[in-house]
């Protein structure tokens, strides 16, 4: 089923309460009044409200009606903020250098606003000391405190215990914060562009400077040079 409205030869009514193209209210009209209306300024006719009595319509550019909606419901998904389970796997006998990693990256998961599930897996005989996992988890959730939370307490689950950690940053918050972060470091980039053309500049004026007073040295001396000649041809005569 269509959602688009109905537009000028498609409105088929009696009557409508007409909108002018500015928004003023003109009132109720024929539905030929008003296509005549809508005809003489080269726009549309466009229902606008089709359950009201009578329907509402207004006179606009459709087309550029359409576009704009277009704009503001991409928008609108780009601002959208869908939450993300993320999960990491660790061993309860992990190595201290792979722990920093994986808390790396749960940290910058929490950064975004995304959710993490903590996943220990056990094998063997470590099935038989859970305390290990508990305590792994405790001390990663205590790492992380600063920017996540545990949403969902450690729990045992077959050979694996899991523990979710949930952001105290909201997604929206998140996603605005990194969008200003990549504005700034654009702008950054383009100063420090204008800095470095400004500073090749002065460089190539300051060669310049010096070689024109290179170049009235240059002609001093030889000024001088010739003075000094034409003096000992006159002492000599």
């Amino acid at each position: 089923m269509s959602t688009e409205p109905r537009i000028n030869d498609r409105i088929r009514v009696p009557e409508v309460r007409l909108v002018g193209p500015n928004g003023e209210q003109v009132g109720i009209v024929s539905i030929q009044d008003a296509l005549r209306l809508a005809q003489e300024q080269d726009l549309d006719l466009v229902e606008v409200a089709a359950t009201a009595r009578p329907p509402v319509v207004k006179v606009m550019d459709y087309g550029k009606y359409k576009y704009e909606s277009a704009l503001k419901a991409r928008e609108a998904r780009k601002n959208q903020a869908h939450t993300v389970i993320k999960e990491m796997k660790l061993r309860p006998k992990i190595d201290p250098h792979d722990y920093e990693t994986k808390k790396g990256h749960v940290v910058r998961f929490l950064k975004a606003g995304d959710k993490v599930k903590i996943t220990i897996m056990f094998r063997g005989r470590e099935q038989s000391r859970p305390e290990l996992g508990r305590r792994l988890l405790s001390k990663l959730a205590e790492d992380v405190a600063e920017l996540g939370f545990v949403e969902f307490a450690p729990k045992q689950d077959g050979r694996n215990m899991i523990m979710v950690l949930g952001p105290h940053k909201k997604k929206t918050e998140a996603m605005a914060e990194a969008r200003a972060a990549k504005e700034q470091r654009k702008a950054g980039g383009a100063v420090g562009e204008t800095e470095a053309v400004a500073a090749e500049a002065d460089t190539e004026t300051e060669i310049e400077t010096a070689e024109a007073i290179e170049s009235v040295e240059q002609t001093e001396a030889v000024v001088g040079a010739a003075s000094g000649a034409d003096q000992a041809g006159e002492e000599q005569s």
